[in-house]
C-alpha cells in the first residue's frame, strides 16, 4: 500500500493549523453599536380665525422650502374688519380735530378770564390803597363794587380752566381712541396676511387635514410639516458608556438603503436614566439602566421619522 509524501502530510497540517489560528486568533474589542430611531418635533401650521380653506398648494410628502405657500383661508370677513377698522381711523381722526379745537377755544378762554381776573383785582387794590391812604377819598360802595367784580372775575377764570381741563381730558380720550383705531387695522391687515400661511422653515410635508372647501376653525391645524431641524437619531447608551457621548460627541449613523459614512454630532443626553426593559433595580442589574441621548443628523433629508438606525462611535 502506498503511503502519502511526507510533503502533503506537511502541507495539509499546516492548512489546518492555519485554519485553527483564524478562529482562535484575538478579534480586539469591537466597538459599541446602539440601535436607535428616527424622531421629530412637528410644526402645525393654522389660520387665527375660522374660515373655508379655498386653496391648499401641498401634498402630502412633499419638501418645500421656507416661504412657500401652504394654504389659503377665504379672507372675506378679516378684510371687511379692516375697511371697518380704516373707516373708523377716519372718524376718530375728525373728532379729535374737533376736540383739539375745543381744547384750543377753552384755553384762550382761560386767558381771557385770566385777565379780566387781574384787571378787576387790580382796580380793588388801588381803591383799597387810596382809602387807607385818605379815608373817605374813595366811596365805600365803589370798593364793595370792585371786591364784587373781583370775585366775579376769579370764579368765571376757574370755571374756564375746568373747562379746558375737560376738552384736554376729551382730547387725550380722542386720541386714545384713534390709537386704538389704528392698531385694530394693524390687527386686522396681520391677521389677513396670516389667512395665506407659508412654511417658517424647509420641511417635509407630514399631512395635510383640510383641503379646500372646508371649513377650518380658528387655530385648528390645516397643514402639519416635519422641520429639516428638528429632525433627530434617538438611541439609548448603558449608564457604564454614557459619558462618552457628551453633547458635541459625532457619533456615525447608518440605515438601510442609507448612504454610507452619515454621521450625527450628540446635542443632548438625559440627565436621568430609565431601564430597558423595565426591572426591579439591583446591583445585579444596573447594566439595564440606560440614558436617553438625541443627536442632529448630518444629512436630515435622507432620513424618515420612526425609521431604524444603527449608532456607533464615529471611527
Amino acid at each position: 500500500m502506498a503511503h502519502p509524501p511526507k510533503k502533503l502530510i506537511a502541507a495539509g497540517v499546516a492548512v489546518v493549523a492555519l485554519a485553527v489560528w483564524w478562529v482562535v486568533r484575538p478579534h480586539g474589542e469591537r466597538p459599541p453599536l446602539f440601535t436607535g430611531y428616527v424622531t421629530a418635533q412637528n410644526i402645525y401650521m393654522a389660520a387665527p380665525v375660522a374660515g373655508t380653506v379655498t386653496q391648499v398648494s401641498v401634498a402630502r410628502g412633499q419638501r418645500v422650502e421656507a416661504g412657500a405657500p401652504l394654504f389659503r383661508i377665504d379672507p372675506v370677513s378679516l378684510t371687511a374688519r379692516a375697511d371697518q377698522a380704516s373707516a373708523q381711523i377716519g372718524q376718530s381722526q375728525a373728532q379729535l380735530s374737533a376736540q383739539q379745537a375745543e381744547a384750543a377755544r377753552a384755553a384762550a378762554a382761560v386767558a381771557v378770564a385770566q385777565a379780566e381776573a387781574d384787571r378787576a383785582a387790580g382796580d380793588l387794590s388801588r381803591y383799597q390803597a387810596a382809602n387807607a391812604e385818605k379815608a373817605g377819598s374813595v366811596a365805600g360802595q365803589q370798593i364793595d363794587q370792585a371786591r364784587a367784580a373781583a370775585t366775579a372775575a376769579l370764579r368765571q377764570r376757574d370755571a374756564a380752566r375746568a373747562e379746558l381741563a375737560a376738552a384736554s381730558a376729551r382730547m387725550e380720550a380722542g386720541r386714545a381712541a384713534l390709537a386704538s383705531s389704528r392698531a385694530g387695522l394693524t390687527d386686522a391687515r396681520r391677521q389677513v396676511a396670516q389667512l395665506a400661511a407659508t412654511a417658517p422653515v424647509a420641511a417635509r410635508v407630514e399631512n395635510v387635514m383640510y383641503q379646500g372647501g372646508e371649513w377650518a376653525a380658528a387655530n385648528t391645524p390645516v397643514v402639519s410639516l416635519v422641520p429639516d431641524s428638528q429632525i433627530k437619531v434617538r438611541f439609548y447608551a448603558p449608564q457604564s458608556q454614557v459619558r462618552a457621548y457628551g453633547p458635541g460627541t459625532t457619533v456615525a449613523i447608518a440605515c438601510d438603503g442609507c448612504a454610507s459614512g452619515m454621521t450625527a454630532r450628540v446635542d443632548f443626553v438625559a440627565a436621568r436614566p430609565e431601564y430597558t426593559p423595565p426591572v426591579i433595580y439591583s446591583l445585579a442589574t444596573r447594566d439595564k439602566l440606560v440614558f436617553l441621548i438625541e443627536a442632529v443628523p448630518s444629512d436630515p433629508r435622507a432620513l424618515t421619522v420612526g425609521q431604524p438606525i444603527d449608532v456607533s462611535p464615529a471611527p
